[in-house]
């Protein structure tokens, strides 16, 4: 065994080689003549060139028995073999991953994380017992939540387990000082409470003009109501909110379009300190087990009645599914009828693209547009989701986190309900193959008008480089830039500090600082928060955009903005949830390069209204209130 894990080593370490070269231009004839002779010798595997002229059902017979192979040894299928398959089936597939050298970058991630006052640690009650919730959290969010037009910082947190005497532990939440520091004001804001925390939705849900907090957790979930006066009050029973699961990502949306939003909440597998598994990784030590060790659990979906309460519509609008091991949520319209769907991010289980069929019912597209499973027909590790028109299309696309060796999902929507996955052929899948990603999302960093992707990545078991040497438990971060037709990483192009390795897990973007262009925040495992500062990301010129809902709900979460520029259109959505048990910033940005005016600013409302305002200067932020304008 040693010897063919010996042997896998080196077959791997050449496809690697040979598929992440960024100036690779191979012929699917020259690169089976380098692999072929290596699977012969290593493998014993004969893999004839002059199998590319045989029939279609030949070709078939060889990849079945490579993936026999593979199989028989207990070896990890990763990307590579996938582009092997392609070659095979298809002779004229060029396996061309060029991934071109960007030019230099002025643009810097600055480690403020001292500077401004953040002494966050999380406490994922460790203590060598590895029980499963330990290594999956936790979230955080941008939130303005005493309306001063200044982005706050929430911060998920764990507790000990019982009978385990260590100091107690509460979320965080730092109050923005406006001068690039923060306050802790946990306690006297009331949300000093000790929660076995994994993420959190933020959103307005009664339409005080107050954003209130929903708090995923192991056990019951919790939902804060801002008092207005810079208190939080617990008031889970009262609104009829009972999740007794193992709770993860959460967004707020407003699924019937009645004006108030709605909540849908993700869970996991069904896990308890009586019911936990011994794994193990090397036969002995206990591991942190994966989710094919617990049953499924169902998401659970919360209609909001309106009158402070809520009520659990999760069977009657189709969504049980007690198999389901859902980590990560994205709401989007995803074939544009103005009616909010959602995806569910699932670990070792089919996906789930749910679309809104207008009735209080949602109906399950995911194996029939692409996304619910890879390419060859298996499921993927899911963990965060986010969804975007990064192409300019005019339909958002997604981008998922998956497991180490599955890469990333880049899923462009083809419209008329289909996905494609672009990231085998891009620097997206390269550049990805062996990290394990969590929170992720789009977002314009350089402010050029084009939307960029960011994820965090870290191993779930600390000791996973025993037993996989090409894998690490701490993870540097990818952030690829969008080049126009292609996207290119240049996470070590941007400063020392983004890519130093962090076993992350939740991040968020927002413009703390109030300059324009877009900062980081990233949750770690058992360790501190960062945040990151965007310096010099404001070289280009931008529009922030605030929105007030009067019929529609208070945030305007579901709302469309659309600007105009000489190049075209951008449009983007408010929304809540995405990445991993995080949120983002409610106000949307738009980088718009070096125009000075934006020719018009539409707003598609949820009530079904829409605002254009013409002639509007970049570089400021602007609030449009619903029937009242720009204010």
């Amino acid at each position: 065994m040693n010897l063919l894990k010996q042997s896998q080593g080196r077959f791997e370490d050449v496809i690697l080689k040979l598929i992440m070269n960024g100036n690779l231009f191979m012929s699917t004839h020259q690169f089976l003549k380098k692999i072929g002779p290596l699977a012969t010798k290593i493998l014993h595997l004969p893999i004839p060139i002059k199998a590319l002229k045989k029939p279609l059902m030949n070709k078939l017979i060889l990849v079945n028995k490579f993936i026999s192979l593979f199989k028989h040894q207990r070896f990890i299928l990763n990307v590579s073999f996938f582009f092997v398959v392609l070659a095979f089936l298809y002779p004229g597939f060029p396996l061309v991953l060029s991934n071109p050298v960007s030019q230099p970058f002025l643009i810097q991630f600055e480690d403020v994380t001292k500077k401004a006052g953040l002494r966050f640690r999380h406490n994922n009650g460790a203590f060598g017992r590895k029980y499963l919730p330990e290594t999956m959290g936790s979230g955080l969010a941008f939130l303005d939540y005493n309306n001063d037009d200044w982005q706050d910082i929430l911060l998920i947190n764990g507790k000990n387990w019982p009978n385990r005497k260590n100091s107690r532990s509460s979320m965080a939440l730092y109050r923005n000082n406006k001068d690039g520091t923060f306050k802790d004001v946990t306690r006297q804001v009331g949300l000093h409470s000790t929660i076995y925390g994994m993420g959190c939705a933020i959103g307005d849900y009664d339409n005080d003009g107050w954003v209130d907090i929903y708090i995923t957790a192991l056990g019951l979930d919790h939902l804060f109501r801002n008092n207005g006066s810079g208190r939080f009050i617990d008031i889970t029973k009262e609104a009829g909110l009972h999740n007794p699961d193992f709770g993860a990502s959460a967004a707020w949306f407003d699924y019937d379009l009645d004006g108030d939003i709605d909540l849908i909440v993700t869970n996991y597998v069904q896990w308890t300190i009586k019911n936990d598994i011994h794994c193990s990784l090397d036969g002995i030590n206990k591991s942190y087990c994966t989710p094919e060790s617990y049953k499924g659990v169902s998401s659970r979906l919360y209609q909001n009645v309106g009158n402070g309460t809520f009520l659990d519509v999760t069977d009657q609008s189709g969504l049980l599914d007690s198999t389901s091991k859902a980590l990560g949520v994205t709401i989007f319209d995803s074939n544009s009828d103005g009616w909010p769907d959602f995806f569910l991010a699932n670990d070792t289980q089919p996906n789930k693209l749910y679309i809104n069929q207008k009735d209080g019912t949602f109906s399950d597209r995911g194996i029939p547009s692409g996304v619910a499973i890879s390419e060859d027909g298996t499921v993927r590790a899911a963990m965060g989701v986010d969804a975007a028109d990064y192409d300019g299309s005019g339909l958002p696309s997604l981008v998922i986190g998956n497991f180490s060796n599955e890469m990333l999902n880049l899923y462009h929507n083809e419209g008329k309900g289909i996905f494609v996955d672009d990231a085998p052929t891009s620097a997206v899948g390269q550049s990805s193959l062996l990290t394990l990603a969590f929170g992720c999302f789009f977002f314009d960093f350089d402010l050029d008008g084009k939307l960029d992707i960011f994820v965090v990545n870290g191993h779930v078991e600390n000791e996973i480089n025993n037993v996989q040497r090409r894998v690490t438990y701490a993870q540097s971060p990818h952030l690829f830039h969008n080049q126009g037709k292609q996207f290119i990483e240049v996470t070590d192009k941007v400063g020392s500090d983004l890519k130093k390795p962090q076993v992350g897990r939740g991040t968020a973007y927002g413009d703390y600082d109030n300059d324009g262009d877009l900062d980081l925040l990233i949750s770690t495992n058992g360790g501190p928060a960062v945040l990151l500062n965007n310096q010099g990301g404001n070289q280009n010129n931008y529009l922030r955009v605030k929105l007030i809902g009067t019929k529609s709900n208070r945030d305007g979460i579901g709302a469309k903005v659309k600007v105009k520029l000489p190049s075209g259109y951008l449009w983007k959505q408010v929304k809540s949830g995405s990445s991993y048990c995080s949120q983002s910033e409610l106000p949307v940005t738009f980088g718009v390069g070096k125009n000075t005016k934006i020719s018009s600013v539409e707003v598609h409302w949820p009530s079904g209204k829409l605002e254009n305002f013409s002639e509007v200067l970049a570089n400021q932020r602007i609030i449009i209130k619903e029937g009242n304008g720009i204010q």
